[in-house]
C-alpha cells in the first residue's frame, strides 16, 4: 500500500470536495495523461552504474512513476544520476516535486515512506542484502540478473519475497522478447518432436580476484563497495573512475560474480529453463567435462531425461524431429517450415509481456506475479551457480531441486554459500 494520499482519498477524508478547486491549483492534481503526484509510484534506484542509468532513463519517462531518490557509493555516479532525474523532470510540464535525493547508504533510501519500489543494479555480491531489506520495508523490487552470488541467497530471496508478498521482477529481460517466447512456445507445443537436448552458449566461470592495488578513487566509499566481500585494495577494473559507459569486469572475479557463466547464463539458461517448463525446478545432475582444463562442455541432466549442454549459439533446442535456435533478434528452425506454421489455440501459449519494465509496473498495480518473478530468477541463477561449482571443483553433483540441497557427496556443499565480511551479514527476515 502506498503511503501517499491520492486526491480521491484526501477529498473523501477531509470533506473539502467543494472548496478544494477554489484554493488548490489544478496542477496539483496533474493533467490529462499525467497522474497527480499522489497517484504516482515512488521509486528509488540503488547502484547507479551503466545498467541502472539505462533503467533510470526509461523510468523517468513513465507518467505514473516519480523517481524519488538514487543511491551509489561513488560520488560522481550518484550526482550524475540525481542530475539526470532533475533535468528530466524540469523539462516536463509535471506537477509535484522535481528534485531527487541522493544517498550513499541504501538503507536510508529504503527507509523513506514515499518510496514504494526499488530498482537494484549493484554488482552481484550486493544484490541479496538490499533485496532482503526492501522486502522487510514492504517495497516492491526490480533486481538485475544474475539474481544472487550464491545458491543459498537464491532460496532466501524466494522465501523473503513470498513472506512479505512483494512484486518482484528479475532483470532477465529476454523473457519479454517475442523471439524467446516464440521459441519456448513452439518447443513446449511439441513442434520439434520430443525434446532431447538444449545447447546454451555463454562464457566461462569466474576466477579469484588477482588485481593489483591502485590509489583509491576520490569520492568512492571503497569499503562500502566491497561490503560483504573480502577486504582488498581498490582497482579501477572493479569500480571504474567516474561515470563510465561500459560494463565493468568485476563480473570476472569470484568474490563478486560468477563470470560470463552467470552473467549471460542468467539470460540463456533462463530460456532453457523456460523451454523445458522447469521454472519451479531444475537439473538433478551436473557433470563437468572430462578435460580438467575445459571451460565448455558441462552437462546438466533433468529428471525428464533432457540434457542441457554448455556450448552452442544462444539457446538451441534439439528435438526428435527438428531444431529451434534463438538469440537476441534471431530465431531459426530446421526444417524452416516449423516456424512457418502458426500456433493453434490448443498449443502452449506463454505469458506475453508488454515490456519488462511496464510488466513490473502493471503487476505492482494488480499484485500479480510478473514474467520473471523471484523464483524464476532464483532457479535460473541456481542452474548457473551449480555449473560454476562443478567447473571449480571438477566434481559431478547430484541435486535435489525440490529440497534445494546436494544429494550424496557433500564435499561441494560449502560452495552453496560464502562467508560475508562483517557487518554485512544477510538480514534476518
Amino acid at each position: 500500500m502506498r503511503s501517499a494520499l491520492t486526491r480521491r482519498r484526501f477529498v473523501a477524508t477531509t470533506g473539502l470536495a467543494a472548496a478544494m478547486p477554489a484554493i488548490v491549483p489544478s496542477s496539483v492534481f496533474g493533467r490529462p495523461g499525467r497522474p497527480a503526484p499522489g497517484d504516482r509510484l515512488g521509486v528509488g534506484f540503488i547502484g547507479m552504474g551503466t545498467m541502472n542509468r539505462s533503467h533510470l532513463g526509461r523510468f523517468v519517462k513513465y507518467p505514473d512513476v516519480q523517481v524519488v531518490a538514487v543511491c551509489d557509493v561513488d560520488t560522481p555516479r550518484r550526482d550524475s544520476a540525481r542530475t539526470t532525474v532533475e533535468e528530466a523532470y524540469s523539462k516536463e510540464e509535471r506537477s509535484g516535486p522535481k528534485d531527487c535525493a541522493a544517498y550513499v547508504d541504501f538503507r536510508e533510501l529504503i527507509a523513506r515512506p514515499d518510496i514504494d519500489a526499488v530498482v537494484i543494479a549493484t554488482p552481484d555480491h550486493w544484490h541479496a542484502i538490499p533485496v532482503l531489506e526492501a522486502c522487510k520495508a514492504k517495497k516492491d523490487i526490480y533486481c538485475e540478473k544474475p539474481l544472487t552470488l550464491t545458491v543459498h541467497e537464491a532460496k532466501v530471496l524466494i522465501d523473503a519475497v513470498r513472506k512479505y508478498d512483494r512484486v518482484f521482477q528479475t532483470g532477465s529481460q529476454q523473457r519479454s522478447d517475442k523471439e524467446f517466447r516464440q521459441a519456448c512456445e513452439y518447443v513446449r507445443s511439441g513442434r520439434i518432436g520430443k525434446l532431447m537436448a538444449v545447447y546454451v552458449g555463454v562464457g566461462g566461470p569466474s576466477k579469484p580476484c588477482d588485481l593489483p592495488g591502485e590509489e583509491t578513487e576520490p569520492g568512492l566509499d571503497w569499503d562500502r563497495w566491497l561490503g560483504p566481500a573480502p577486504m582488498r585494495p581498490y582497482n579501477s577494473v572493479l569500480s571504474p573512475r567516474g561515470v563510465h559507459k561500459h560494463f565493468p569486469n568485476w563480473r570476472g572475479y569470484r568474490e563478486y560474480s560468477g563470470g560470463g557463466y552467470t552473467d549471460w547464463g542468467a539470460h540463456h539458461f533462463d530460456i532453457a529453463q523456460w523451454g523445458l517448463g522447469m521454472d519451479e525446478s531444475g537439473p538433478v545432475e551436473i557433470i563437468p567435462p572430462e578435460d580438467p582444463k575445459a571451460m565448455q562442455g558441462l552437462k546438466y541432466k533433468y529428471a525428464n531425461g533432457v540434457e542441457v549442454v554448455h556450448g552452442g549459439p544462444g539457446a538451441t533446442f534439439v528435438g526428435t524431429s527438428g531444431v529451434i535456435s534463438v538469440d537476441r533478434g534471431r530465431i531459426q528452425s530446421c526444417p524452416g517450415k516449423i516456424l512457418d506454421e502458426p500456433l493453434k489455440e490448443s498449443d502452449v501459449h506463454l505469458y506475453e509481456s508488454p515490456g519488462h519494465h511496464k510488466d513490473w509496473l502493471d503487476c505492482i498495480k494488480t499484485r500479480k506475479r510478473p514474467i520473471c518473478d523471484v523464483e524464476i530468477g532464483a532457479r535460473s541463477v541456481t542452474v548457473c551457480h551449480l555449473g560454476n561449482i562443478a567447473y571449480w571443483t571438477r566434481k559431478t553433483l547430484k541435486w535435489d531441486p525440490k529440497e534445494w540441497k546436494l544429494v550424496g557427496d557433500q564435499s561441494a556443499a560449502p560452495w552453496l554459500d560464502r562467508e560475508r565480511r562483517d557487518p554485512w551479514q544477510l538480514p534476518k527476515v
